[in-house]
C-alpha cells in the first residue's frame, strides 16, 4: 500500500493553473509562445535537417521568403553558422498600421557544431525554393575503413 499525500484541491488543477499562468505572462511580444506551445526561441530559429551517410554530411535548412543574397554561411572552429537578414517586404503607408505581423524580419541565425571528419574546403551549398542545402564531404582519411575477412 502506497502513502499518497493529500491536497485539498488536488495536484493536477494547481499544476494546470500554474502552467496557464506562466503561458499568459510569457505570451507577449513577437517572440511569444504560439498556439502549438512552441516557445519564442524555437519559433525564430532556422529549422534544420542533418543527414549523414558514408561520404558526406548534408544540412538542409528552411528559410522561406528569403533571397539568396540575404543568407550568410560560415564555418569557424567546426561550427557551421547560417545567418539570415530578412528584410520587411510589406510596405505600409503612414495611415496604415499592422493588425497582425508574424513574418520574420531582422537578423537571426542558427549554429551547429560539426564533427572533425568534414572537409570544409570541398563544401557546396545550393538554394532553391526557400530551402538551403549544404553538402559537406567527409575527409578521405577519416572515412570508415572496412576490412575484408580472409579465410585462413
Amino acid at each position: 500500500m502506497a502513502i499518497v499525500k493529500w491536497h485539498p484541491y488536488g495536484v493536477r488543477p494547481v499544476r494546470n493553473f500554474d502552467g496557464l499562468f506562466n503561458r499568459f505572462f510569457t505570451g507577449w511580444g513577437p517572440r511569444a509562445r504560439n498556439f502549438a506551445g512552441n516557445d519564442g526561441a524555437a519559433a525564430w530559429s532556422i529549422p534544420l535537417d542533418v543527414v549523414q551517410n558514408s561520404d558526406e554530411l548534408v544540412v538542409t535548412a528552411s528559410v522561406p521568403g528569403t533571397a539568396k543574397d540575404d543568407i550568410d554561411i560560415s564555418v569557424d572552429d567546426n561550427v557551421l553558422t547560417i545567418q539570415v537578414d530578412a528584410k520587411n517586404s510589406t510596405k505600409t503607408e503612414d495611415s496604415e498600421t499592422f493588425l497582425l505581423h508574424e513574418r520574420r524580419t531582422g537578423s537571426y541565425y542558427r549554429a551547429l557544431r560539426l564533427p572533425d571528419t568534414v572537409d570544409y574546403a570541398k563544401a557546396e551549398s545550393t538554394f532553391k525554393d526557400g530551402v538551403l542545402t549544404i553538402r559537406l564531404p567527409k575527409l578521405e582519411s577519416k572515412k570508415v575503413l572496412k576490412l575484408e575477412i580472409s579465410a585462413a
